[in-house]
């Protein structure tokens, strides 16, 4: 894997990161998203990476005595993890909460698999999300997911990944499209996104075989799957002077490594009366999050709700807490264009290597207001990490994300932030290297900060 060079490149380090930290943390993150093809292969790792820092699992279903520490829980494709003495932080400064999501646009298998004809074996697919369908073309693809298997009368679920080459979605030729060039590429995703994976008849028994011989169980124990397509090529630090980190799924993988990497170097245990860091990653973001694992469900608010009544609290202790707490949000931001300048909002010009971005909407697309965007300024100022401001140009819809959907839940002052990109939501996306490392240093900060949140 290529590097970020020297300090004598082209990439200047912040005067908060040094350029070998820099380098460090791009090749982290690419670690992360190499092992997280699929969002609950992104909750394993994170888990994984959780334990290793002391962190212990919790079940939903189980009885709670939490003692202050160090715990997280899984549900599907999410994840919440949190640091502290929930006491001290119901008595004091309250949560301190970094939320981002571990899904990505990609196609996904059909319960009925089978497509194609007599001389084409096919897999039938859906489009998850807003995919940029033609960075889908002529890429070699791998398979991953979850399967549901019957065993003992239960349904168990098991992670799974194949990462060979084995689909691929042709792109149909020029001389057979000769206006692609001047009218553009036009893709029905009923009839021209269906992979390519062999030749012959398909059929249901042949993919069910395939699973099982994989995972090892017998094919009428596979009930169902939850799996989708992934580009096999891995990310890579890129560019003349290695400024770039090219990679699948940075939105929103990158937010979700920057938060996994900085709850687990957080210190909050020993910290007495300080607040509680929690981060959550939440699936289906890219759906609108209404699931029974995503930001529009009571993930996060019974879990904050459990969290402070096993400390000791009630109710009342528990609706204090959340005055008193914070949330950042966490998702991939346009950088502005080179080519498509005239897309962006003139006076807001948002660069690669310059540092997390604060976004703003005046019609709640986002969750930042005035206050919550001082306070992340002011954090970031304090550990001298440049911030960027992003508004979409007036005459443009502007996307959104988790943080209004968590602020009205919940009643919890939220800003609305994210790492600089280009190609968002396409099967490979790109920051600048120095970004990750400025981004997790800012979200480590926001964890521990003891700025008053309560007048926000």
């Amino acid at each position: 894997m290529a590097d970020l060079g020297s300090p004598a490149s082209g990439l200047s380090s912040s005067a908060s990161v040094p350029i070998e930290i820099a380098r460090s943390e791009a090749s982290d993150l690419l670690s992360f998203i190499s092992a997280s093809p699929s969002p609950f292969h992104a909750v394993a790792e994170a888990s994984r990476r959780l334990e290793h820092a002391g962190f212990s699992r919790v079940r939903e279903a189980d009885s709670w005595g939490v003692a202050p520490g160090r715990h997280y829980l899984v549900r599907g494709g999410s994840l919440i993890a949190w640091s502290g003495d929930p006491s001290a932080a119901a008595a004091g400064s309250g949560f301190r909460i970094l939320g981002a999501h571990t899904d990505s646009p990609n196609l996904r298998i059909k319960p009925q698999p089978v497509a194609g004809d007599k001389t084409w074996r096919q897999l039938a697919v859906e489009v998850y999300g807003g995919a940029l369908l033609n960075s889908w073309l002529d890429r070699d693809l791998g398979i991953s997911g979850r399967i549901a298997v019957a065993i003992d009368d239960s349904i168990h679920s098991h992670l799974f990944r194949d990462d060979r080459p084995l689909l691929r979605i042709p792109q149909l030729a020029i001389h057979l499209d000769r206006e692609i060039n001047t009218q553009g590429l036009k893709l029905n995703p009923q009839l021209h996104m269906i992979p390519t994976w062999g030749v012959g008849h398909s059929n249901t028994t042949s993919f069910l075989n395939y699973l099982a011989n994989a995972i090892s169980v017998e094919p009428g124990d596979i009930v169902s799957w939850d799996l989708g397509l992934h580009d096999v090529n891995p990310g890579t630090i890129s560019g003349l002077e290695n400024e770039f980190v090219s990679s699948a799924r940075l939105d929103n993988q990158l937010s979700c490594w920057a938060a996994v990497e900085a709850i687990t170097a957080n210190s909050a245990p020993t910290v007495s009366g300080g607040p509680l860091a929690v981060i959550a990653l939440f699936d289906h973001e890219e759906v609108g999050s209404v699931s029974y694992s995503g930001a529009g469900s009571d993930l996060l608010g019974s879990t904050l709700e459990r969290i402070v009544l096993a400390g000791g609290g009630d109710r009342g202790a528990f609706l204090q807490t959340l005055r008193r707490s914070w949330c950042v949000s966490a998702d991939g931001a346009h950088a502005t264009h080179p080519n498509y300048g005239e897309r962006h909002e003139p006076n807001h010009h948002i660069a690669l290597n310059a540092g997390p971005v604060i976004k703003h909407n005046s019609n709640e697309r986002y969750a930042t207001n005035a206050m919550t965007s001082g306070l992340f300024e002011m954090v970031c100022r304090s550990i001298d990490v440049p911030v960027q401001h992003f508004v979409s140009r007036s005459d443009m819809a502007c996307g959104s994300t988790i943080g209004p959907m968590t602020a009205s839940a919940l009643g919890i002052a939220t800003v609305d932030v994210g790492v600089a990109q280009l190609a968002m939501h396409s099967i490979r996306e790109m920051c600048g290297a120095l970004d990750p490392a400025l981004f997790k240093r800012a979200l480590t900060a926001c964890l521990v900060t003891s700025l008053p949140t309560d007048n926000l």
